[in-house]
């Protein structure tokens, strides 16, 4: 089946779907869902989605994307939390296309606690990320789903800002360091709200990225983000007295940075995540 024999939800689609299912989207759990088409297609055609694809979607919500991805990947993994539209979901597909609804697998289940996907490896994140816990889950993902080596998602617009900003910049902070210990990451383009029932109150970004090798470092992935959060607690700071606030004396934490080749009088938001690892290392290292 190809893309064009597939059914995709426009606006009218979706709400009757909604209706049927008792639902009124929930903001607390951040149910936007895509009533354009054409949007479907563009995420579709930007994350370069092939048929040798196994793609990880992260609440499908109603299946708009779903249906999308159904027809240009070999497999699609949908993990939906929200138990009534997990249910929903393989009925929506057997109607709006057949032909293709055994590839997708429904995975009730909370994104944020996935420790393994059953089935074969994905190879991609296609997700409109819900907007109040974007972040965290695509941080989570990509520690625990190390077969994933690219993705494209939509978050809000100020947080595609903050992923893909770079250092120096003033929206660069935690999630553009943490990601970028995992991935290189990039803006792939905006979404407007009125591609959304109910429509948010901002506008959206999608934000792609590939897999790439952690800095060099002897420390943890762990030890290395608390030397982050330490960085960006109070963005003024230097990164001398952020190191003071880990429990480091000023003179420890000077000699540290110093042996990273950092200024002790940089702040978080001018270095980068292999800076980020050398400081931890240093840090490691006896005084």
């Amino acid at each position: 089946m190809t893309a064009a024999e597939v059914r995709l939800l426009g606006a009218a689609e979706v709400r009757a779907i909604a209706t049927e299912l008792g639902l009124r989207p929930s903001k607390r759990r951040g149910q936007n869902f895509v009533i354009d088409p054409n949007t479907v297609r563009r995420i579709v055609r930007t994350a370069a989605v092939t048929s040798e694809d196994v793609v990880l979607e992260v609440g499908p919500g109603l299946g708009s994307l779903t249906l999308g991805l159904a027809a240009a990947a070999a497999h699609v993994i949908a993990i939906e939390i929200d138990p009534r539209l997990a249910g929903a979901l393989p009925t929506t597909l057997a109607k709006f296309a057949p032909a293709v609804a055994n590839r997708v697998s429904v995975v009730r289940a909370d994104a944020l606690r996935v420790a393994d996907v059953t089935g074969p490896a994905a190879t991609a994140l296609v997700a409109n990320l819900p907007y109040n816990v974007a972040v965290p889950v695509l941080l989570h993902l990509m520690r625990q789903l190390p077969t994933v080596g690219r993705g494209l998602v939509m978050v809000q617009a100020e947080v595609a800002d903050r992923l893909t900003a770079r250092p120096g910049s003033r929206r660069y902070g935690i999630p553009s360091a943490k990601t970028a210990w995992y991935a290189e990451l990039r803006p792939a383009g905006r979404v407007s709200r009125t591609v959304f029932w109910p429509v948010p109150n901002v506008d959206s970004g999608l934000v792609a990225w590939h897999r790439r090798e952690p800095p060099p470092c002897t420390s943890s992935a762990a030890d290395v983000f608390a030397v982050v959060d330490a960085a960006f607690a109070q963005r003024r700071k230097t990164l001398r007295a952020a190191l003071t606030t880990m429990g480091r004396s000023a003179t420890a934490a000077e000699h540290a940075l110093t042996r990273a080749g950092v200024s002790p009088g940089s702040r978080g938001e001018s270095i980068d995540i292999a800076a980020f690892a050398r400081i931890t290392d240093a840090l490691a290292e006896p005084s």
